[in-house]
């Protein structure tokens, strides 16, 4: 993976730029030993790593701005930070770049029920945002399978989304304003706690800018009242196209279930040896789920069983308790994690429309079984947000460069198929040098106007996104 060639100049200056940043922050929130530092060289896409210049750890908005006056006057990268659980390499640093880690931004600011939102800071953790109104009544919608360690602000940057995004959205849905630190250290307020703000959706354009438009320190949040009940629904196919094609036929059916999950028979094997949630030794497995009142929950249920009868599956089991239902659940929030004990992989990120879920899902078996390498398939199929997990052998001489080859041809077949590079995991440096098959020279030259406006020097993230052949100019 290219990178540019750090800036000697600024390497030699690290102890006065790392004295200059001691004055502005709280003791311990500057982090430049080279032990320590290796501990941001690279974030959940651990293929490629550079250790940090060094990392600041600022508490207050008015301490990332005072951080961003600095860099900003002397020329120096940032690179913003959230938990670390990018996998398309979003925080990845290079050599004369200030990681700018938001981990203890993670306070509550304030709590509004009768107008359903939170503001937080931006480092805290997604699933903490839910922790602090769950007792309440309420919680909040995006739910990536990261949500114990991921933070706000990261979910921000890459527009996060989760298994309950097809009923509730991703980020960008439930994301009402930001605090935002300009590159220069001016601090912006966009959005708001009210539907929608006036003027131009700076908002929008915001959300899923991966950190190279402004740093976001404080966020208002859409929270939700809890449904009054929730059930899910197992059903295993021997076949990834059968149970494609039982995807589309729901969503087709007008059904809006909460979550369509989707797992292959390596993945199932994996988190049967793992967790043991009893799923069926089959080739595809779905979860799907849906709540609101009892009679709803019937409804809908019984509605979407009878569409995956047609499809002959060799299980279908429905929840009659909880415990059932967390054991349904318990395999797919673990699926992750299963792979990784047994392989190296790398998680791809695509999106296609649903339709061509049966389509793709052969393509898929077609390249795997052309590169010689296995496809494990876990993924939030009812919209279409795919996530292949290609195993390799990181100890195996060019192991990792056809994972990576194999990778963009997925990819590509999701841009062929009407579908995008991505669609939650954000370009970062693992699909920047994808952009051209999605965009043309003109498009890709208006996204980097607009970051010329934002950022003239291109100093925040600009590694990032965008081929570097095509931001060699910019880039100072």
């Amino acid at each position: 993976m290219q990178m540019p060639t750090p800036n000697a100049g600024i390497i030699a200056r690290k102890s006065l730029i790392v004295d200059r940043l001691q004055t502005l922050l709280p003791d311990g929130a500057v982090i430049h030993e080279a032990r320590e530092t290796k501990a941001y060289e690279c974030d959940a896409l651990t293929a490629y790593r550079c250790p940090p210049l060094c990392v600041v750890l600022p508490e207050t908005t008015d301490q990332v701005a005072a951080i961003m006056r600095l860099c900003h006057a002397e020329g120096i990268p940032v690179v913003p930070r959230g938990a670390g659980t990018s996998l398309a390499g979003g925080s990845l640093p290079t050599a004369d770049a200030v990681v700018l880690g938001t981990a203890r931004l993670n306070d509550v600011l304030e709590t509004d029920y009768a107008n359903r939102f939170i503001r937080v800071q931006a480092g805290r953790t997604n699933l903490s945002v839910t922790g602090a109104v769950e007792e309440d009544g309420f919680f909040y919608a995006p739910d990536p399978s990261s949500q114990l360690a991921c933070a706000i602000a990261g979910n921000i940057a890459m527009n996060s989304g989760g298994a309950h995004c097809l009923k509730y959205g991703v980020t960008t849905n439930n994301l009402m304003g930001v605090t935002m630190v300009m590159a220069d250290g001016e601090v912006v307020e966009i959005g708001g706690p009210h539907l929608d703000a006036p003027g131009l959706d700076l908002l929008g354009l915001i959300c899923g800018s991966e950190g190279q438009l402004g740093v976001v320190t404080e966020a208002t949040l859409r929270i939700l009242a809890k449904p009054e009940g929730a059930r899910p629904v197992l059903i295993g196919y021997d076949s990834n196209e059968v149970a494609g094609r039982c995807v589309s036929d729901i969503i087709k059916s007008g059904i809006l279930p909460v979550a369509i999950e989707f797992m292959d028979r390596p993945v199932i094997r994996a988190t049967e040896a793992f967790v043991g949630a009893g799923y069926p030794d089959c080739e595809a497995l779905l979860i799907i789920e849906v709540e609101g009142s009892e009679a709803e929950i019937q409804d809908q249920l019984s509605r979407i069983i009878e569409i995956a009868r047609r499809h002959d599956p060799v299980e279908l089991r429905e929840s009659s308790s909880e415990e059932e239902s967390t054991a349904i659940w318990l395999g797919r929030k673990s699926a992750f994690g299963a792979m990784g004990r047994i392989n190296d992989y790398m998680c791809l990120d695509g999106t296609i429309p649903v339709s061509e879920l049966p389509r793709v899902l052969t393509r898929i078996e077609e390249l795997s079984a052309g590169y010689g390498l296995d496809v494990g398939n876990v993924f939030h199929a009812g919209d279409g947000n795919m996530h292949p997990l290609i195993l390799f052998d990181a100890n195996k001489p060019g192991d990792l460069e056809k994972c990576e080859a194999l990778g963009a041809d997925i990819l590509r077949l999701c841009v062929e198929v009407g579908g995008c590079l991505t669609g939650e995991h954000g370009v970062g440096v693992e699909k920047r040098d994808l952009m051209g098959a999605q965009y043309t020279a003109d498009d890709l030259e208006i996204q980097m106007a607009v970051k010329d406006v934002f950022d003239p020097k291109w100093l925040l993230n600009p590694a990032k996104v965008f081929p570097l052949d095509v931001t060699e100019g910019r880039r100072k």
